[in-house]
């Protein structure tokens, strides 16, 4: 029988996204593969999605992304209207055999509290997850209802309710890694980039900081709270000031930028992040955080482009210290690295990205998990009944 996966990508960016948007891109490169494997998929999104599907529905015509910048009490209804329409598609059909949610918190929370007839569901995990311990540490959703995390450091800090619903860890994939070992190489610049989303957890300061001291140009390519050009967050005005993103931004990591040694383009997608990533010396990422996935850690290698890091969450699973990139537990190391890492063949980069990183290896995984949760499910009911 033919798999059907109600795959909920959420209200907040369409699909693929139009730039930066970690969740969307990693639904993005999924639905295609699974698709190959035979698995029909029914995209839950918003009205400006565009990736294939074999059925796609939605709430919001627009991703609601920017509503994020409003208060609470003015944002909190978009994740529930959109979970809303989730359930009244699984209230309204009986073909669907598997939910793949992607909903921080209150798509685990609304889909558990279905109750037993509801189809099975898998929600995956791509965030901290300190962020919510009442949830995650008092979760009960019986056996209909398993979790995934996207690094096998991100589960074990898990709180152990959570880590009791896990089936595993699948690491993330680029499209970039597809034949990443037949491409040519492309000429090396003498810059290093950091690619993502500029926060304190990033450590764009501390990049900027070092990168300095040790000479190495370094370009900075994300957004800063809603700002996707400095153009845009320069013509936004105090208020912008408003976002602790934009605050970090102004106060620890502008101070370095100079625009000949450190740069801050903004937000770069498709070819131009293609070329400015696989022309870097290194891509840096001096986290203070326990990185849980690192799309970006995946694409980098598959471009060729060594990582030097601060060995924290999933960055000691994906790199291999001395052949694709170097890792320090000391944040004063990094810009040293920098200088080292040309010295590490970015074939090597290409090659393991082939080999671990492509979306097939990514489906393939998640499908085994699918029936993993299934036959999880009717272990349940079959207890339930007796």
């Amino acid at each position: 029988m033919r798999l059907t996966v109600l795959m909920n990508a959420g209200p907040w960016l369409s699909v693929p996204p139009p730039g930066y948007g970690g969740i969307e891109n990693v639904v993005a490169t999924l639905v295609p593969e699974l698709r190959r494997l035979g698995v029909r998929v029914v995209l839950a999104s918003v009205g400006t999605s565009t990736l294939p599907a074999d059925e796609r529905f939605s709430v919001f015509p627009d991703g609601q992304f920017a509503a994020l910048q409003r208060p609470y009490n003015q944002v909190c209804g978009v994740s529930q209207a959109h979970l809303d329409g989730v359930v009244r598609q699984l209230r309204a059909r009986d073909d669907i055999d598997l939910v793949h949610d992607h909903v921080e918190a209150v798509g685990l929370a609304t889909l558990a509290a279905m109750g037993p007839h509801a189809p099975p569901a898998l929600h995956t995990l791509h965030w901290d997850l300190t962020k919510h311990p009442e949830l995650y540490g008092n979760l009960d959703a019986g056996g209909r209802i398993r979790v995934n995390g996207v690094s096998a450091s991100q589960l074990a800090r898990a709180p152990r309710a959570l880590r009791e619903h896990s089936v595993g860890h699948v690491h993330l994939s680029t499209p970039l890694a597809v034949g990443a070992d037949r491409a040519p190489l492309r000429e090396k610049g003498d810059y290093a980039i950091i690619l993502g989303r500029i926060n304190p957890g990033k450590g764009q300061d501390v990049g900027a900081r070092l990168a300095r001291r040790v000479g190495v140009p370094l370009v900075l390519a994300g957004p800063v709270g809603p700002y996707h050009r400095p153009q845009d967050l320069a013509a936004a005005g105090k208020e912008a000031r408003q976002n602790p993103d934009v605050r970090f931004f102004s106060d620890e990591v502008a101070p370095h930028v100079d625009g000949d040694l450190v740069r801050w383009v903004g937000t770069v997608a498709g070819r131009e992040r293609d070329d400015l990533l696989a022309g870097a010396r290194a891509a840096l990422f001096p986290l203070r955080w326990e990185e849980p996935g690192g799309t970006a850690v995946v694409e980098s290698l598959a471009l060729g482009t060594p990582v030097v890091a601060t060995a924290r969450g999933c960055l000691p699973e994906l790199v291999e210290h001395g052949r694709t990139g170097l890792l320090t537990d000391e944040e004063e190391e990094l810009g040293e690295l920098l200088l080292a890492a040309s010295l590490l063949d970015p074939a090597e980069c290409r090659r393991e990205a082939a080999a671990r990183f492509t979306p097939a290896v990514m489906a393939e995984r998640y499908v085994g998990l699918y029936e993993s949760v299934r036959q999880g499910a009717r272990v349940g009911r079959m207890r339930a009944a007796a």
